[in-house]
């Protein structure tokens, strides 16, 4: 992933300090931002259903959409075979979600998407214990 990659992800989500951020950190650390931000949106976005506040809900599900669909943009095609086809079907299902949560305010959809995306966050957060483990 390159500076302007890193740069149009972190505009995915509007977060001036985090694009900052990503122009300083590894590629592997915006995608994790990314994720992170992603599922900040969606606890909030769920938050604002309970609390009623329709309009502050949509905005944050539409955030979390950019983000997921950052995440999406960042994949290497070539590079990344068929685990990147897969994580691309994948990250395009959890906007579909994310777009029928929106519309029915259905907390259920969001906790679907923040699961997949946490199960997803917790195998990129292995990747640097493991490349340590293996001395590279």
């Amino acid at each position: 992933m390159n500076q302007v990659t890193n740069r149009r992800a972190a505009l995915a989500y509007g977060d001036v300090a985090t694009q900052r951020s990503a122009e300083d950190n590894s590629p592997h650390r915006v995608i994790q931002l990314l994720m992170e931000s992603g599922l900040q949106r969606i606890m909030m976005a769920k938050s604002y259903i309970q609390q009623k506040r329709i309009p502050e809900k949509g905005e944050q599900i539409g955030l979390a959409i950019s983000v997921v669909e950052g995440i999406r943009a960042s994949l290497d095609m070539e590079k990344g075979g068929e685990m990147a086809v897969n994580l691309s079907s994948l990250y395009e299902y959890m906007k579909v979600t994310l777009l029928e949560a929106n519309l029915h305010n259905d907390e259920g959809k969001l906790d679907e998407v923040s699961g997949l995306l946490a199960q997803i966050k917790s195998s990129w957060d292995a990747i640097p214990a493991q490349l340590a483990q293996q001395g590279k």
